[in-house]
């Protein structure tokens, strides 16, 4: 099948008789997409039923809960999605900052767990992906193998990890936890910066025609999930805000690059609100701005690399961001110092400053370049930005305190917290931003050449077809045939589809 094409019919009937056979004895059934974009419309029985299916346990009845509308504690629902809305005396702009928050998703406690559905699923039903003999590897540099891991043990499926071993510690405890064979972790060299050695090792394991390579930074199914819901949950998110100020548009969106699957919530925002999409990425390693080296911290983005799934000819500016700041940031925000400092020397609400824990590395990556695309977009009262928060604090206890002990010996203290507001919250600036006209985004495209097609065998008119906005929008026609594939197979399954 030709790497641009999506399979919406059933490829291969026997396969997918043994996937039937497989969720039935695990007693699975399927949400649709259309169900994880608007849970309300989730059967009242089932939503009831969840009540008593604890968030974070590999239980089936959490794959109703992949989605942006969770309560506090993942066991019910709300109207809007969590966000943050930022105010200036954060982040030095008029223009209000709108985070959402992926703290909430069930079982990782990070959205990338929707990305993992939406890569697994359409192959399970279309009988691509037998349970009963494939692996399914998830290439990652951190929670969208949490969330490939996941899913593949709700479904019953054997799931492999590939990241690199130098990432954080929390996301190899919770592995730990969660896979059923210690060598289904594997580690890769280096750190956030090595995305080619995770390919490298891919390649390798593809060899064996049981794994089932699931690359979030080409599969289409990780930009049509958050086309479909993540772009659907932002647009609540301004329309919330926009209730209590009326003048308010949507000026933007802001999301790092990464596996460039959030990026397809752009896509929907700029059709139906005309926002501008921003790529985020890290000063430390430029890609975008300049073809990419070095090697940073801000962990969860990737780099090097142009993925497969960005729509590079629908962005609008390219933004970096120091992981320097970022993990400044990530103290102050988690330190009783620098929330101390926040609420008093910076007036801010207590309650917004206890919410901070909120934003992990790559979230506060998302927020600083909101604040430097509000600052190049002269943006004011009336504008806002929409980000998200991939996940919280949690997952990084352990690069806090490697950070503290090396910056400060340990001694952080109120000085300190003012230092690290002044110098990554008051000056950040429109340094190292980019608006794309023709030409760049031309540039950024061609650059994926040298991954894709010289390094992963893309053939040139697959890659090429990917620079027609037809293109993307035709993608989105699959969804649809996705869900009535998921109603069927749930129908053969055989469970009562509403309990």
């Amino acid at each position: 099948m030709p790497w641009t094409e999506l399979a919406t019919e059933v490829i291969d009937r026997r396969i997918r008789e043994r996937a039937v056979e497989h969720l039935r004895a695990a007693r699975v059934v399927l949400p649709t997409f259309a169900e994880l974009a608007g849970p309300t419309t989730i059967s009242r029985q089932r939503r009831d039923g969840l009540a008593q299916v604890d968030p974070d346990a590999p239980e089936a009845g959490n794959l109703f809960r992949v989605h942006w509308y969770n309560d506090v504690a993942s066991r019910g629902l709300r109207d809007v999605p969590h966000y943050l809305d930022l105010p200036e005396a954060l982040t030095g702009t008029k223009a209000r900052i709108l985070v959402a928050l992926g703290r909430h998703f069930p079982m990782i406690g990070a959205h990338k767990v929707l990305a993992a559905y939406g890569c697994l699923v359409p192959r399970l039903v279309t009988g691509q992906f037998d349970p009963a003999r494939h692996r399914a590897v998830w290439p990652s540099t951190g929670n969208y193998c949490r969330g490939g891991v996941a899913i593949s043990r709700i479904l019953g499926c054997h799931g492999v990890a590939v990241l690199p071993a130098g990432m954080s510690e929390e996301r190899f405890d919770w592995l730990r936890h969660w896979v059923t064979d210690p060598a289904d972790i594997v580690r890769t060299p280096g750190t956030e910066s090595n995305v080619k050695e995770i390919y490298d090792k891919c390649a390798e394991l593809a060899r064996d025609s049981e794994n089932v390579i699931l690359n979030q930074f080409s599969e289409f199914g990780n930009y049509l999930a958050h086309y479909v819901c993540t772009g659907p949950a932002l647009r609540t998110v301004f329309e919330d805000a926009r209730r209590r100020a009326p003048e308010l548009s949507l000026a933007a969106f802001v999301s790092a690059s990464g596996s460039a699957g959030t990026l397809g919530a752009g896509d929907y925002l700029k059709r139906e609100l005309g926002a501008k999409i921003v790529a985020a990425e890290a000063l430390e390693c430029p890609t975008m701005l300049e073809n990419g080296y070095g090697e940073h911290n801000i962990q969860g983005i990737g780099d090097k690399h142009i993925p497969f799934i960005h729509n590079v000819l629908n962005t609008d500016l390219v933004v970096a961001v120091s992981d320097r700041s970022t993990d400044a940031l990530d103290l102050l925000f988690n330190s009783d110092v620098g929330r101390r400092y926040l609420a008093e020397r910076r007036g801010l609400d207590p309650g917004l400053v206890a919410r901070l824990d909120s934003l992990g590395l790559s979230s506060i990556c998302n927020m600083l370049a909101a604040i430097k695309t509000a600052k190049r977009l002269d943006l004011g009262a009336g504008d806002a930005i929409v980000t998200v928060a991939t996940d919280s604090a949690a997952m990084y206890g352990s690069e806090r305190r490697k950070f503290a002990a090396r910056m400060y010996g340990g001694g952080f203290d109120e000085t300190a917290a003012g230092e690290v507001a002044g110098r990554h919250l008051d000056v950040a600036g429109v340094d190292n931003v980019l608006e794309l006209g023709h030409t760049e985004r031309n540039r950024i495209f061609n650059l994926g050449y040298y991954t894709w097609v010289e390094q992963q065998g893309v053939p040139l008119a697959d890659f090429d077809r990917r620079r027609d906005q037809g293109f993307w929008a035709g993608l989105q026609a699959a969804v649809p045939r996705w869900d009535a594939l998921i109603r069927e197979m749930n129908a053969e399954i055989g469970f009562n589809r509403a309990g």
